[in-house]
């Protein structure tokens, strides 16, 4: 079985799966990262036009201020090469508007247009709605616990490696 298979092929269900598969955090987090992508993914395409990078990229913007494009690179986690493709889309929409840098004309310093700051606040609903769709199990207090422990393995481990 190639890996894209694997990785899109739907959990059989609790009582199909071997207990102790189930018990390995590795693959629970990898099952519910899969799941996750595809709800956000697919849930801000259709319900508000947009994609997870397009999120990223606002948010920063909203909370750092402007910043080039190598450091909303860095800020998100998007490829530089990648990046220019995001920036060109948001421009295209006027979310962002991009300006040489006074400081240094070969680059450009992206900043976030006031339709940006509206789509942002849009985006930031969507969310909630398909976190609330998510962790619909959970209730608010697990979900605060939750997130916290995620946060918690994930600052380790960015820590470490």
């Amino acid at each position: 079985m190639i890996r894209d298979e694997a990785v899109d092929r739907p959990d059989a269900g609790a009582s199909m799966t071997p207990d102790r598969l189930r018990r390995r955090a590795s693959r629970l987090l990898s099952q519910l990262t899969t799941r996750s992508d595809r709800l956000i993914t697919e849930g801000l395409a259709t319900r508000a036009d947009a994609r997870k990078w397009h999120y990223a990229v606002l948010a920063s913007l909203q909370d750092f201020g402007p910043g080039s494009q190598a450091e909303l690179s860095g800020r998100t986690g998007i490829y530089r090469s990648d990046m220019v493709g995001v920036l060109n889309e948001l421009t295209e929409r006027d979310l962002v508007a991009r300006a040489p840098d006074p400081a240094d004309r070969r680059r450009n310093i992206i900043t976030l247009s006031p339709r940006g700051r509206s789509h942002l606040r849009r985006l930031d609903e969507v969310l909630d709605d398909l976190h609330d769709e998510l962790l619909a199990p959970l209730d608010p207090a697990e979900r605060a616990q939750f997130l916290r422990l995620l946060t918690r393995l994930l600052d380790h481990h960015t820590r470490t490696h």
